[in-house]
């Protein structure tokens, strides 16, 4: 099958935040995502009566929004974007005592008995996939970071996957699940893969190969439309974008900026290099699955594989020498800032072990894991 890549301006960004909304009090989620936007439509009169809005979103249950960006040059503007959709989510949610909540998992309501939107392509998930869909009770960040041609896609999906565990321990903020600490750092990230199509991409030597595996998922059943590849790093050829989809959803947005700034910049790095002439190395494909079960297992303190020839260094050591190197193009980029925020979470804690510290200095009770969450979402983002 033929699949086209929309062209974009090389590293232009988008962002999509997911948010669950919790009762104000107890912590515990709350299923009202539907009374939620459509209080939003009443009070946003650009946004026609029969379309979704733009920046606002429905997701798989009822107990989440979504926040999407527009196309942003800088993670400056995406960040202002995501604020702007927030103050409109929370014009409704604070009269009616929900608040808003983002991390990789809730740590204690529970997974199995939390209502899905009523849509078709939601209903036909939880059909096919049963106790693993209804299991989906997850929060994570999405980057999309512009290419400028369609070639650069693939060899930019690997390699984002050589910075997976980088990426994941960062962000892991899902060590809770149904009130039990897992001994995780990042729950979500073992959670997600058992979808159909999810998990680590492969690797594909060309466009026309990643055609043929996608035209063979189409004509056996496997998903409908392209967007069911649901890989934690994949090329997203309507948008010409590479999207990365590791993240557990985070708490604040200065986080989310880190987050931002971080894969803007390996992009536009991985992409320079390209243009240069070079190539991107490929790991082989158990140290990529490996690199991933050690960043969800000990997040950052993760010892990690750097290459096929088995190397091996502490993810935090990486991730220093990783954002000083990108400072140029953080500069380049006007992220230099955002960047920064990178250093604040390994020298002040990823979420995983601030939800194991709130939870211990409260003798374990987890509404104050959430309710520390609830409180960092209101922090501005500097």
């Amino acid at each position: 099958m033929r699949i086209d890549f929309a062209r974009s301006e090389q590293s232009t960004l988008g962002v999509e935040w997911e948010i669950g909304l919790v009762d104000a009090t107890t912590g515990e989620l709350v299923s009202r995502a539907d009374e939620v936007l459509d209080a939003v439509h009443r009070e946003d009169p650009r946004w026609a009566a029969d379309d979704d809005h733009p920046h606002i979103a429905r997701e798989l249950l009822l107990n989440t929004v979504e926040l999407v960006t527009g196309v942003c040059h800088t993670v400056e503007e995406a960040t202002a974007d995501l604020s702007r959709s927030l103050e409109s989510v929370r014009a409704v949610t604070d009269p009616r005592g929900i608040e808003l909540f983002s991390a990789g998992t809730h740590p204690f309501s529970h997974s199995g008995s939390q209502p899905v939107t009523n849509k078709e392509r939601y209903a036909k998930l939880i059909d096919r996939t049963q106790w693993w869909g209804r299991q989906m009770l997850i929060y994570g960040v999405h980057v999309h970071v512009g290419l400028d041609h369609r070639d650069k896609a693939l060899p930019v999906v690997d390699g984002l996957v050589n910075y997976f565990p980088h990426l994941q321990a960062l962000s892991a903020s899902s060590p809770f699940w149904d009130g039990e600490d897992t001994g995780y750092a990042s729950q979500r990230a073992l959670i997600f893969q058992q979808l159909p199509a999810a998990g680590l991409p492969y690797h594909f030597d060309d466009w026309a190969e990643y055609e043929r595996y996608a035209g063979d998922m189409f004509t056996t059943g496997v998903i409908d439309v392209l967007n069911e590849i649901r890989w934690d790093v994949r090329p997203s050829p309507t948008l010409g974008t590479v999207e990365m989809r590791i993240c557990d959803g985070v708490s604040s947005l200065r986080e989310v900026g880190a987050i931002a700034a971080l894969t803007q910049c390996l992009v536009t790095e991985l992409s320079d290099l390209l243009d240069a002439g070079g190539s991107i190395p490929v790991m082989p494909p158990w140290h990529r699955s490996e690199n991933k079960w050690r960043a969800a297992r000990y997040g950052l303190e993760a010892i990690i594989i750097l290459g096929a020839d088995s190397r091996e260094r502490l993810v935090t050591d990486e991730l220093m020498d990783t954002i000083n190197r990108l400072e140029p193009i953080a500069d380049r980029l006007g992220c230099r800032n955002e960047l920064a925020g990178v250093e604040d979470i390994l020298r002040d804690g990823a979420g995983y072990q601030r939800q194991r510290r709130v939870a211990e200095e409260h003798a374990g009770d987890l509404r104050a894991v959430v309710l520390d969450a609830v409180a960092r979402m209101r922090q501005p983002v500097a």
